[in-house]
């Protein structure tokens, strides 16, 4: 889904207010949208939001009947976090089966791998960001194991960038131990996108 947010109110950015946004803009959009694309909505956001409500087949004016009879509001629906597991239909005009991110991919690697340990299943990779990933404390933190071809003398970066003309920047690099539930409701609002130190 295009849409996903960690937290009802402090993912928007000023002087947007939550609620406004929910019901004039995202509402509206996605309204729009599936009357003048339904494929398109359905690909978008109806089977992401039907996965979080466990339903299926629900169009968006379902969903949002759906929603109001539980008593949640819509931007609630929206924070509950993607699950690793979810695959969505594979037959048109839905989804074509497993969809991911690369750094979703990647980590899912990870996860596969054992890199997780005892928390793999309680982790769910399609929560993280790019940041999120480097930031993971599993890579090497000894730089003098790292290949001498890495690093040149003025550049001394703690991993190997292989290639690219700018170098690269990657703040907190190497620095968050995994925990359940990791990066699940992460506040986040421009222009700086500070994060509290448990994100």
């Amino acid at each position: 889904m295009e849409l996903s947010l960690d937290t009802v109110a402090d993912n928007y950015p000023p002087p947007l207010d939550a609620h406004l946004i929910d019901c004039l803009q995202v509402i509206s959009v996605m309204s729009m949208w599936t009357r003048v694309r339904p494929a398109y909505a359905a690909n978008m956001w109806n089977e992401a939001l039907n996965m979080r409500l466990g339903t299926k087949d629900l169009d968006l004016h379902g969903i949002l009947a759906e929603t109001e009879s539980r008593g949640i509001t819509f931007d609630q629906l929206l924070t509950i976090p993607e699950q690793d597991e979810w695959v969505y239909r594979d037959h048109v005009p839905y989804s074509d089966g497993k969809s991911t991110t690369c750094v979703a991919f990647i980590l899912a690697m990870y996860k596969a791998a054992g890199v997780f340990g005892p928390l793999a299943n309680s982790i769910q990779v399609t929560e993280f960001t790019i940041r999120d990933a480097y930031m993971l404390k599993i890579f090497e933190n000894n730089t003098t194991r790292l290949p001498k071809w890495c690093n040149n003398d003025e550049d001394k970066l703690p991993f190997c960038q292989i290639l690219g003309e700018y170098r690269m920047e990657l703040p907190y690099y190497n620095t968050s131990e995994p925990d359940s539930i990791m990066n699940e409701n992460c506040p986040s609002l421009p222009p700086t996108y500070e994060r509290p130190t448990r994100c």
